[in-house]
């Protein structure tokens, strides 16, 4: 008998996982009942920790122990605008480790993104051994379809330490494509529209007598329901303090419970025009007496809160429709992913870049896991007839001279894909050749994300321009790209070993995930 593989969504606010059962997918239940389990991850003064329904329940009065949205640190360098906002915006505390990527300290002990995830998808697991009464070592976890290299590294890494075979990485958008189509008989070409709590994708696929092929991805990394949120804590921050002359943000506890009143506002502004926001004894005023936070809120005030994030998701449409070469018309379903996109201004706003209205017949929140307990059924022949082709989401190249970008492979190139370039040395006599590998949409180098730089050494000394290299990226059907380098005259060829622009290396990992296996 083959093994169970499991569908992990690991989700900014909310994770799910689903199994296939008798060739349809399950979405199981938590130990509280839920069909989703929060993404949180709390730990106590022992060191203890608690993750999901629990660690949501005390995040209150464990403020600054309680870690959510961490999806939105992985695979990110502590000094990037996006983590600078985040810095300011959450109650726990952000650290830059010693590899410059953004981890978190709790109760002085710093963990990485991977780590916490780690115990996220641990959760995940743990629901579905409970459900199934087996163990299970093997998933699918998706991710958003606009992560890059690092990110999905990362992911998987997570899975790793959590102590599961991660047998792909998948697209959150074209597992709920898969989830949408696969029982459809008629050809169409989709729009996914999912819009979560920590990010934005978009993905136009095809889906024709069995085949999923995905035409192009656009989306935004830092753009979710967090940022929506936040356009009212800010709110909320600024009349306080002008009023009481008190500043919430100063104040984790308060801010915690800022961040679950604007939560629940906006949830209920999704089927209310006007909602209260009550907080008793949120601070402490000068003479020492309580302070109570009371105000209406109505949903026009929301939307013109967040009229430029609205605004943001027209781009990331307009240039997947354009990557794919059609026009709005030409698609035949927007499914929506995401518990934003319950938002109404959301589904306007997908109306009128799309001109229709968009599909409700699924439940955004669960489809994305089970597209991922589809794919399992894929990988694992209980389907057959179902050829996913997926796409790269971003340009990968090399760094040339004057800060210069020679692509290799264009985004939305369909994967697992093959190509190679060849370099001539730039001086004469050199020793080494330094490959720089970047991923994004910039012309100057710099201005992309540096993925890794490799080194091919002992070289034939020759005259600039000379001595030739040929450099082969290879990109896996996870999306993960894997690089080697030839000098052409002599045929030597190299396994690069990439000096790791962030991220965790494989010793890490392994250690962690022995660590975590002993805990267990």
């Amino acid at each position: 008998m083959n093994a169970r593989i499991i569908g992990i969504d690991l989700g900014t606010t909310n994770s799910c996982v689903a199994i296939l059962e008798g060739g349809e997918p399950v979405v199981i239940h938590n130990q509280e009942g839920g069909r989703t389990t929060p993404s949180m991850v709390s730990f106590n003064s022992q060191g203890e920790h608690v993750v999901g329904a629990a660690s949501k329940r005390q995040a209150v009065t464990n403020a600054k122990s309680s870690l959510y949205g961490i999806k939105r640190l992985v695979g990110r360098r502590f000094r990037s605008a996006e983590v600078e906002r985040l810095v300011k915006a959450v109650p726990y505390e952000i650290i830059e480790a010693q590899n410059g990527d953004a981890w978190v300290r709790v109760r002085d002990r710093d963990f990485s993104p991977e780590e916490i995830s780690a115990r996220v998808l641990e959760k995940m697991k743990q629901i579905a051994e409970d459900y199934l009464g087996e163990s299970i070592t093997e998933a699918i976890i998706t991710v958003p379809a606009y992560f890059d290299d690092v990110q999905r590294q990362a992911t998987k890494d997570a899975g790793t330490i959590a102590g599961l075979k991660v047998r792909a990485i998948l697209n959150e958008p074209t597992a709920a494509a898969l989830a949408f189509g696969v029982h459809q008989q008629k050809n169409q070409r989709v729009a996914v529209f999912d819009l979560g709590g920590g990010t934005f994708d978009i993905s136009i696929l095809a889906i024709e007598s069995g085949v999923f092929e995905v035409l192009a991805v656009s989306g935004d990394t830092f753009l979710g329901g967090d940022d929506f949120d936040r356009r009212v804590i800010e709110l909320l921050v600024r009349e306080f303090r002008a009023q009481h002359a008190v500043n919430l943000q100063d104040d984790p506890v308060a801010l915690q419970r800022l961040k679950e009143a604007a939560e629940r506002a906006k949830i209920e502004l999704s089927s209310a025009l006007v909602t209260d926001i009550n907080l008793p004894f949120v601070a402490v005023g000068a003479e020492g007496g309580p302070l109570h936070m009371q105000r209406e809120l109505k949903r026009n005030e929301l939307v013109s809160l967040c009229s430029d994030l609205l605004l943001r998701l027209e781009g990331p449409c307009k240039r997947a429709l354009a990557d794919a070469r059609l026009i709005a018309k030409d698609i035949d379903q927007v499914v929506l992913v995401g518990g934003m996109t319950r938002m109404p201004a959301v589904q306007e706003k997908v109306e009128e870049i799309f001109g229709k209205k968009p599909s409700k017949g699924v439940n955004p929140d669960e489809i994305v896991a089970i597209g991922a307990a589809t794919q399992s059924g894929i990988m694992g022949g209980e389907l057959q007839e179902v050829i996913l082709l997926d796409v790269t989401p971003k340009s990968l190249g090399v760094k040339v001279a004057g800060d210069k970008v020679s692509v290799l492979i264009p985004r939305n190139t369909t994967v697992p894909t093959r190509e190679q370039k060849t370099f001539a040395t730039t001086e004469p006599n050199q020793e080494f050749v330094a490959i720089e590998i970047v991923q994004g949409e910039e012309q100057a180098a710099s201005k992309n994300r540096l993925l890794g730089r490799f080194i091919l050494g002992d070289i034939t000394r020759a005259p600039a321009g000379q001595v030739r290299v040929e450099v082969s990226f290879s990109i896996d059907a996870d999306g993960i790209l894997h690089v080697s380098a030839t000098e052409q005259a002599t045929g030597k060829a190299t396994s690069l070993t990439v000096q790791a622009h962030g991220g965790l290396s494989s010793h890490e990992v392994a250690r962690l995930a022995a660590q975590h296996a002993q805990a267990r």
